[in-house]
Formats: C-alpha cells, structure tokens, sequence
C-alpha cells in the first residue's frame, strides 16, 4: 500500500443512482400500512415487525427473510400495530381493540420465542364509552418496566363540544401480564373531530435515571411532560416546546390523510450525548407546497428546548412526510426516515433517510428505496413509518403505495456507505464534511451543503467525467465554522456536471491499493 500526501482535500460526487441499500419486501398481499418494527438487543438477528389491521411478521436473519402471519386476541384487532421488545428479548405487540365496545382498550401481547407465537392477551386503559387510538411503548432497560402512552376519545369523530381528547398514560412492572390504571397527562384536552386541535401523538421515551419523557401536539402546538418516579406523578404544567405552524394535520397530493405527529426518543448510549432528548414532526411552516421534517432537542430534561432545525437538506418546495425516529443506543446515532419528492415535480415519491452522528447538530441525508411510487388517493395509506437501529443494524419499514397498490417494505442499509467521502481518503482531525448533492440527479439547481469544523476559504470546481476542469464555480470564498449549502445553478456554467470537486486547506492522507 502506498502513501500519498496533499494539502487539500477531495470530494467526488457521481451524479447517478446507485442501488447503495438493498430494498427487501415483506408484504404485497392485502393492505399493509402504519407499520413498526423493532431488534431484539440480546439477539440482533431476531426483528418483528407489524402492519394494519392483524399482520405480524418475523426474521431470524436480521431481516433479510421474513415469515408472515395474523396475530388473534380475545379482545380483537383493530389497527394500530406497535412493536417493542424488553431486556428479556420478549416481543410485545400492542394494537387496538374490537371487540363489544368496539376500540374501548388497549391490548397487548407477548412473544417469547422471537415473535413466532404470541401467547399473553393483556389490556390497559379499559373504557366501555371511550375509544382508544395511536398508543406507543417504551421499555426501560434498568428495570423492565413498560410505559405505554395514547389518546383517549370521549366519542371518536364527535363534533360535539363537551367531547374531548386526553393523552393517557400505563404501565406494566410484570413483562406485560398486568397494567396500571390509565393516568391523565395533559393539562389541556383537544376535541375529538381528530384534527389539528386533537391531542395526539404521544410517543413515549426514557431517561438514563428512570425519567420518562412524552410529548404530543395539538392546539397548542407541541407539548411535553415528564415523570421522575416510573410515572407515578407528573408535571403539574405541561412544558410548550414549539409551535407546529399550519397544524400537524395537513395535505399531501396523492395521500388520502397526512400528519406530522411527533416523535420522542432520549439517548442511553455512553455517547457524549447520553440524557439528550429530541422530537421529531413534520409541519408546513413554508408553506402548502413544502413540507418538512423538523427536530429539536432538550440537553436539561426537557426544562428548554432549542429551536426547530430542518432534517431534509433538500431545496425549498418539495414534499418531505410522514417521518420517523429512532437512537441507536449503541452509538448514539439518530436515524431519520421519511417519504421524500425532492427529486420530482409531480407525486412520485421517494424514501430517504437522515443520520446524526453528532447529536442533532447536522444532518446527512440519502436514498434508500430502490425506485419511487406515484400513490393515488383512493387506498388508505397509513399514519405513520417506522425504524429501528442498534449497534449499526439499521431497519427502516415503509409503505409503498402504487396507484392503488400497497406493499411494505425495508431495506438493508449499508452503514458502510452513509458517507459521502471517497474511501481512499483518511482525514486529519479539522475535517471538511461534504454531504450528497440534493436533487441527485437534477436538471436545472442541486444543493451542496458542507460543514467546517474552522473558518476556511473553500473554492469548487466543475470537471468532466475524463477528469478535466471545465470551470471554477468560485475559489477561496470564506465561509464560517459550521454547516453551510451551495446552490449549484446551471445558468452560470450551462451544463449538468459530471462530478463535483471540493477542497479547503488542510492536511489529509490519500491512501491506494497497489
């Protein structure tokens, strides 16, 4: 192996679409939507995943193969799958009721054998004249306890002013065998028509000490509460975090129903970000035309709250929906994913992911399906994605939606390949990140976002696929430390280029195979 040493540092982008992560399909019979999905910590090659109404489906091979089924309960299946697994490696499936009083429970069961069979039929939140929606569990490593949280509708769909909407709170010390009487969370309730002044949403996490953090949107906009003693006592005021401007449910064209509901996770990991707690939503405070996908985070137990930072790296006024969020507790990494039309003019839709590796502060973000959908509104596609990651072994599930046609999906991501530096480069400690052009490929603009760790002059230049410069598209332009975006404009060097050169002044190692 020989060594070569440069004082610049060189960046090719290939604008060409490469299949980088290999889709891999579940499910294309009957109408699988609002899927969940999750490892199992103690085995990683164990993942179970679910998808409306009744469907379940295991791997034993990390998901690369899967084996599908229906999932039956006592108190019967009506949507709303949410998969998680304890430190015993036991999988729970929890969804909604439909039996006499219809969705007047939440239901969970267990699968103590990788989410091959499930034996235990356990409920929570028990109302006759109530109707339950949208729960979500979290485990606790230290003790294994279960914390679910949901909404309660006083009458599903009531226009009627005395109904309203509460976000509700159980838990089981157990493995999931018995549940706590439901507590009340929120200090101010929404209706129950299930719009933008409902309460819903509520995704809950926990802390490194026990804490248990949750948060929901609605009138108010988004809100968070917290409980220090295995939700036993709660704040006495919610704590507002950010307005959600235009409502979380909004319009997308082609999708029959859209939200932007929040997402809630806290970094375990030994990472310097371990207590961390960030919200992921979307929301179209640019306008009808262009959704996005937000985060803030809170490094004080969700006391303050940074301001929103855009996930999507993408130019103004494309369609970014439905997203997702997961930690790696492994790694501390955030792992994004969301339905993307950044590279089209028209409903085709893309799934992208988004990385942090650096709690929240930037963003690289990618392709993962192999190729786009052009849903119609007709077929119901679901509420919400969903994703899991650990010790880098990242499954994301989608659904795709062709025409009428539904199907679900993951992928097998290359951790490998979340990165948009050449693999022949080693980088001294002051690196200049570069992350993937957006749109890719593109006809008129792309973006370029980099992020410098000190003030440098950064210069970029265009060259042809032979190698040879055909322009400088500017040279030694300082910019600040941190994160920035370049648009690429094809009015002022009058071609697509074919690969994009960027380099500041710093010492970095080429390395090549002989």
């Amino acid at each position: 192996m020989k060594y070569f040493y440069t004082s610049f540092i060189l960046l090719i982008f290939q604008l060409s679409i490469f299949a980088q992560h290999k889709n891999i399909l579940i499910d294309n019979t009957g109408t699988p939507n609002e899927p969940s999905i999750a490892i199992n910590p103690k085995n990683p090659a164990q993942i179970v995943a679910g998808s409306n109404i009744n469907n379940y489906y295991f791997s034993s091979d990390t998901g690369m193969t899967w084996t599908e089924n229906q999932i039956k309960s006592t108190y019967g299946v009506w949507g709303d799958p949410a998969i998680t697994v304890d430190t015993n490696g036991y999988f729970y499936f929890f969804h909604l009721s439909n039996a006499q009083h219809w969705i007047d429970r939440i239901v969970a069961q267990r699968s103590d054998d990788g989410g091959k069979t499930w034996t235990q039929d356990s409920y929570m939140g028990f109302f006759i004249d109530k109707d339950q929606d949208k729960e979500w569990p979290v485990v606790d490593p230290r003790n294994n306890n279960i914390y679910v949280t949901w909404t309660q509708f006083d009458a599903y769909g009531s226009k009627n002013a005395n109904d309203s909407t509460h976000i509700l709170f159980s838990k089981s010390i157990d493995a999931g065998k018995t549940w706590s009487d439901a507590k009340r969370l929120d200090k101010k309730g929404g209706d129950c028509v299930d719009s933008d002044n409902t309460v819903e949403g509520a995704v809950p996490a926990v802390g490194p000490n026990g804490e248990i953090y949750v948060a929901w949107a609605g009138s108010k906009g988004l809100m968070f509460d917290r409980s220090l003693d295995e939700g036993e006592t709660w704040l006495e005021n919610d704590i507002f975090v950010s307005d959600i401007p235009g409502g979380w449910n909004y319009d997308i064209p082609g999708i029959s129903r859209c939200n932007g509901l929040p997402v809630t996770v806290c970094d375990l990991s030994e990472s310097a970000y371990r207590g961390n707690i960030y919200i992921n939503w979307t929301d179209q405070r640019n306008g009808e035309d262009d959704t996005d996908v937000w985060m803030v985070r809170s490094t004080d137990g969700g006391n303050t709250w940074t301001q929103p930072v855009r996930v999507n790296d993408d130019l103004p006024g494309r369609h970014q929906f439905l997203t997702w969020m997961t930690i790696d507790q492994k790694t501390g990494y955030l792992y994004f994913v969301f339905y993307d039309r950044r590279n089209y003019s028209d409903n085709n839709t893309d799934v992208y992911l988004a990385i942090s590796k650096d709690g929240g502060d930037t963003f690289e973000n990618f392709k993962i399906s192999e190729s786009p959908f052009d849903p119609k509104e007709g077929a119901f596609f679901g509420d919400y994605t969903n994703i899991t990651a650990y010790n880098n072994i990242v499954r994301p599930i989608w659904t795709r939606l062709d025409g009428f046609k539904l199907s679900l999906w993951t992928a097998d991501i290359n951790i490998d390949s979340i990165t948009t530096s050449n693999d022949n480069i080693e980088f001294s400690k002051d690196l200049l990140e570069v992350y993937q052009n957006s749109p890719n490929p593109y006809k008129d603009k792309t973006a370029i976002s980099f992020k410098i760790h000190k003030g440098e002059k950064i210069s970029l230049s265009i060259y042809d696929s032979l190698g040879m410069k055909i322009m400088d598209y500017f040279t030694d332009q300082y910019y600040d430390m941190g994160k920035h975006i370049i648009i690429l404009d094809n009015k002022n060097c009058n071609l697509n280029p074919v690969s994009i050169f960027i380099h500041c002044d710093m010492i970095i190692i080429l390395k090549q195979k002989k």
